[in-house]
C-alpha cells in the first residue's frame, strides 16, 4: 500500500487518528453521563452492561475483523467498522430504554473491534519500521488526550445540551475519517476469491462472549450462570479448535499464534492488560479509603499513568532503530515491577505522591511494552497475516483487562471477607468512600476497623499487581532476537550481542 502513487499517506493517518479518537474517547464520555442516562431511562440494575456490552462485543470481533482485513483489504474492513459504529452511535443516542442502549452499544463495540485493528494494521501497512515512530507516538497520545478531555467534555455536552450529544458527536467525526479513508487510501485490487471461515468466526465469538461473561459473572450472586457460560465457554471453545483444525482458511491461525515472539509479546500484553485494570480500578479507592483524600487527588495520582504512558509510547517508537525494539521491549518491561513497588509498601500514612510516582513510572512501562510488542509482531509476520497478528495484540490486551477485573476483585474480596475473623459488609465499604476527608477524620473511630481492612484487602491486591508484572517481565525474556524486517535470528550469544 505505501508504495501506490495515489495513496496520501498523512491524510490517511489522519483519517486513522480520528478513527482511534471515536473508540478511545467512549469509555470516559460515556461513564460521565451515565447518572443522567440511568435517571432519565431508568435500569439501574443494568448499569455495567452498557459497559459490559462494548467491551465484550469489542473484544470478539477484534480477532474476526483483523482476518477480514487480511482476506478482503484493510480499506473496506475499516469502512465497514466506522459505519457499524456510526450506526451504534446513533441509536445510543435515540435509546429509549436501558435494554435498547445496552444492544446499541454492543453494536458500537462491533464497530469497535473493526476499527482498532484494521487501523493498526494500515499504519504498518504504509509506514516501514524505521518510519514508524513519529506516527505511534502521534496515535498515543490519541489516547492520552481522550482519556483527559473525555470528562470535561462529557460534563459540557450534558449542560448544554443533552446525553445523547456524546453519541451523536461521532457521526461527523466518523463520516470525515470515512471520507479521508475512501479518498487518500488507495490498496492493489485483490484477484483471489478468499473464503471466509464462517463457523470459525461464530465459534469463536460464542466462546469469547461465554467467558468475559463468565469472568464478569464471577463471585457474584450469579454463580449458576456463571457455572453455565463457563461450560458454553468450554464446548464451543472445543469445538472451535477442532474446526480450525480442519478448515482450509482457518478464522485463526495457531502456528500464527503460537509462533514464539507472537505468543511471548501477546502473554505479557495479557498480563500488563490485567495490572491496568487492577490499577485503575484500586487506586483510587485507596487513596480516597486508607489515605483519606478527595476524589480529585485520586484522580490526580491516577493520571499520573496518562503522561507515563504516551511518554514511554513516543520513547520507544522512536529510539527502537537504535536500542533494538527486543532491549526496548524487555527493558520497558522491567518498569512495569519498578512502578508496581510504590503501591506495594503504601500503607497509611503514605503520601498521595508516591502512588503518583508509582503511577507515572508504571505508564511508562505500559507505553514503552504496548508500542514495541506491537511494532515486533508486525514486523515478523508476512504483510496478509498483519491483521490477523494485530488483532491478536489488542485481543490480548482486553481479554487481559477483563481477567483483571475478574481476579483483583476475588483478592480484594477474599481480604474484606477474612480480615482477623469478621467480613467488611459493602455498606461499611461505601460509607468509608463515601465520607469527605473531613468526615471521615472526624469518624475515624467508627471507620478505623474498616479502614484497616480495606487496607489489609489492597495490599494483597497490590502484591498480586506485582507478581502478575513480574510475569510480564518473564513473558518478554522470551522473545527471541528479531531482525528488523526479518525473522528471529538464533538466540546464541553472539546474536544478542550484535542485535540490531
Amino acid at each position: 500500500m505505501s508504495n501506490h502513487p495515489q495513496t496520501k499517506r498523512h491524510l490517511v493517518i489522519a483519517s486513522v487518528m480520528a478513527s482511534m479518537a471515536m473508540v478511545a474517547i467512549e469509555a470516559t464520555i460515556v461513564s460521565t453521563a451515565m447518572p443522567q442516562i440511568v435517571t432519565q431511562l431508568g435500569g439501574l440494575r443494568l448499569y455495567s452492561w452498557v459497559f459490559s456490552s462494548f467491551l465484550l462485543a469489542q473484544t470478539a470481533m477484534t480477532v474476526v475483523f483483523g482476518k477480514l482485513a487480511d482476506l478482503y483489504g484493510r480499506k473496506p474492513t475499516v469502512l465497514v467498522g466506522i459505519a457499524i459504529f456510526l450506526i451504534g452511535s446513533l441509536g445510543a443516542g435515540f435509546a429509549w430504554s436501558m435494554p435498547a442502549m445496552i444492544v446499541f452499544r454492543l453494536i458500537q463495540g462491533i464497530g469497535a473491534g473493526a476499527i482498532q485493528p484494521v487501523t493498526l494494521t494500515i499504519v504498518g501497512d504504509l509506514y516501514p519500521a524505521r518510519e514508524r515512530g513519529k506516527i505511534q507516538g502521534y496515535l498515543a497520545s490519541v489516547w492520552a488526550i481522550s482519556a483527559v478531555i473525555g470528562p470535561m467534555a462529557g460534563g459540557l455536552l450534558i449542560r448544554d445540551l443533552s446525553w445523547s450529544w456524546i453519541f451523536w458527536i461521532n457521526v461527523p467525526i466518523g463520516l470525515l475519517a470515512a471520507f479521508g479513508f475512501v479518498s487518500y487510501l488507495h490498496e492493489e485490487k485483490r484477484h483471489q476469491r478468499p473464503s471466509i471461515d464462517m463457523l470459525g468466526a461464530v465459534l469463536f465469538t460464542i466462546a469469547i462472549g461465554a467467558l468475559m461473561m463468565a469472568l464478569t459473572d464471577a463471585g457474584s450472586e450469579n454463580d449458576g450462570r456463571a457455572l453455565f457460560e463457563v461450560a458454553l465457554f468450554v464446548v464451543s471453545g472445543a469445538l472451535f479448535a477442532w474446526h480450525e483444525r480442519r478448515v482450509q482458511e482457518p478464522m485463526i491461525s495457531f502456528s500464527l499464534w503460537s509462533h514464539r515472539p507472537i505468543a511471548a509479546c501477546n502473554a505479557a500484553t495479557v498480563l500488563s492488560g490485567m495490572a491496568l485494570m487492577g490499577l485503575t480500578t484500586f487506586l483510587p479507592m485507596y487513596v480516597q479509603g486508607v489515605l483519606h483524600q478527595s476524589p480529585v487527588v485520586a484522580g490526580l495520582a491516577l493520571t499520573m499513568m496518562m503522561v507515563g504512558w504516551p511518554s514511554g509510547a513516543t520513547f520507544a517508537a522512536r529510539s527502537f532503530h537504535r536500542l533494538g525494539l527486543r532491549r526496548m521491549l524487555v527493558g520497558g518491561s522491567f518498569f512495569l515491577p519498578l512502578g508496581a513497588v510504590p503501591f506495594a509498601v503504601l500503607n497509611p500514612q503514605s503520601s498521595p505522591v508516591l502512588a503518583g510516582v508509582g503511577s507515572l513510572v508504571m505508564g511508562l512501562g505500559m507505553g514503552m511494552v504496548s508500542v514495541s510488542s506491537l511494532m515486533l509482531i508486525q514486523e515478523i509476520v508476512q504483510p496478509l497475516q498483519r491483521g490477523s497478528a494485530t488483532a491478536s495484540n489488542l485481543f490480548s490486551r482486553n481479554l487481559g483487562s477483563t481477567l483483571g477485573a475478574a481476579i483483583f476483585g476475588a483478592v480484594l474480596n477474599f481480604g474484606l471477607s477474612h480480615f482477623k475473623g469478621m467480613s467488611i459488609t459493602s455498606e461499611q465499604l461505601r460509607s468509608l468512600l463515601d465520607a469527605t476527608p473531613g468526615a471521615a477524620q472526624a469518624s475515624l473511630a467508627g471507620n478505623d476497623m474498616v479502614r484497616a481492612a480495606l487496607h489489609h484487602s489492597l495490599h494483597l491486591t497490590f502484591l498480586s499487581i506485582f507478581v502478575i508484572c513480574a510475569g510480564a517481565v518473564l513473558s518478554v525474556m522470551l522473545v527471541p532476537p528479531i531482525k528488523l524486517g526479518g525473522q528471529p535470528r538464533e538466540t546464541s550469544a553472539a546474536a544478542h550481542l550484535t542485535e540490531m
